[in-house]
């Protein structure tokens, strides 16, 4: 005789393979964003058993960041889209005269006796504020950059008819003959002999 009030079981033993298949193919098929970061080379630390070489003050372009993201080189505050020429300015300067070592015979610019000497004894000091927004500084470092940038691909076209970035981008392909990746190597490497990137990243404030 059938009890009515008894209540049917379910067979559940079947579940927790399906649960565990549903969420193998979860896994699967479903693709997780990851935020993409940006590729920068972290300056090296400072070594402590040798002593820094004394830079004369008019080698050095002091650029500053304050909390509010302004903009302040050399003491006077600019916009950021002015920080490009103003760094071309002082790398190209070539002060040196033509009697001292160092001097530039390829630099084409003002020559002023205040500013830099020669693109090999320019030094760009990059500080900031804690309180300064990632976006400001990255987008700083990128002014930088390309002010380094132009002055490598003029000389690049005075010298091989062909951009700096572009040579860059040959070397770094993967179908370019080992034999023209040599030769492009070196072509970059006298590029930045030229106009070598000395950005100093000072401590923050």
């Amino acid at each position: 005789m059938i009890d009515r009030n008894e209540v049917p079981k379910v067979n559940a033993g079947s579940m927790a393979d399906i649960a565990f298949l549903l969420l193998i193919f979860f896994l699967v098929t479903t693709s997780i964003e990851t935020d993409a970061g940006i590729s920068r080379m972290l300056p090296k630390l400072p070594d402590k058993t040798n002593k820094p070489a004394v830079k004369l003050e008019r080698n050095i372009l002091r650029v500053s960041i304050n909390a509010s993201g302004e903009l302040m080189v050399d003491n006077k505050v600019i916009p950021i889209t002015e920080l490009k020429s103003q760094t071309i300015a002082f790398l190209d300067n070539g002060g040196a005269s033509q009697s001292e070592e160092g001097y530039c015979n390829y630099c084409q610019g003002q020559r002023d006796a205040k500013s830099s000497e020669s693109p090999q004894e320019a030094v760009v000091s990059l500080s900031s504020d804690r309180q300064t927004s990632y976006g400001t500084y990255i987008t700083v470092q990128n002014e930088l950059a390309a002010a380094y940038n132009t002055l490598r691909n003029r000389e690049a076209q005075r010298l091989y008819k062909i951009d700096f970035t572009e040579m860059e981008a040959l070397y770094k392909n993967s179908e370019t003959p080992i034999a023209s990746k040599a030769l492009w190597k070196q072509r970059i490497k006298k590029m930045k002999n030229l106009f070598p990137m000395k950005l100093s990243e000072a401590e923050l404030k």
